[in-house]
């Protein structure tokens, strides 16, 4: 059994996921030894997590756009390790899905991440994995750090969700499209021709 494989059959053992485990949900991540870049958004949808792919929605297609990939080398590659600020379905709430436990990361990441030594790009996908990683009071706006994403560079890399829900922010925004995302594309274009 691979050491990914250990951590995941660790997750699906714990009582916290005791839920997801007996309903045949299997936590969705992705930690390949290879990987150069890793995402880390904030949780699976339930689209995502019934196809049992990670961003295997709108959302993760406006992503790879993002990242100037398809989705044989998102995919495929094993140069991109994918996690989230939690490995499930979170469930609906009012205004969205609800907010990833804040217990979580926390107990995985660290031994998710010890797995992918060559890690050259971190891309935190909204605010949950920017709050958390970048130890950011929840007055920092989402805004703000995307728009500095370049202080937080070279390790991380704040993106806003690539939800179509943010067509608005983006509209309201226009300097993301202009001068972030080539940012971003130029940089994994180097990671991944590096490899």
């Amino acid at each position: 059994m691979t050491p990914q494989e250990q951590i995941k059959q660790a997750i699906m053992a714990d009582p916290a996921n005791r839920f997801f485990t007996e309903a045949g949900i299997a936590p969705l991540f992705a930690a390949p030894e290879t990987a150069r870049i890793v995402i880390i958004g904030q949780a699976p949808g339930l689209k995502t997590q019934e196809a049992g792919l990670y961003f295997k929605d709108k959302s993760g297609d406006r992503l790879r756009d993002w990242l100037g990939v398809d989705e044989e080398t998102f995919y495929r590659s094993g140069l991109f390790g994918v996690l989230a600020m939690d490995f499930y379905f979170p469930g609906s709430g009012k205004s969205g899905d609800l907010p990833p436990r804040p217990d979580f990361a926390p107990k995985w990441h660290p031994q998710l991440l010890a797995l992918m030594p060559n890690v050259d790009l971190i891309c935190l996908v909204g605010s949950y994995a920017q709050q958390y990683y970048l130890n950011q009071k929840k007055t920092v706006t989402l805004t703000e750090t995307v728009k500095n994403y370049q202080s937080y560079l070279p390790k991380y890399f704040p993106l806003v969700h690539p939800s179509p829900r943010n067509q608005l922010w983006m509209a309201k925004n226009p300097w993301f499209t202009d001068e972030v995302l080539p940012d971003l594309k130029q940089r994994v274009r180097t990671i991944l021709q590096r490899k």
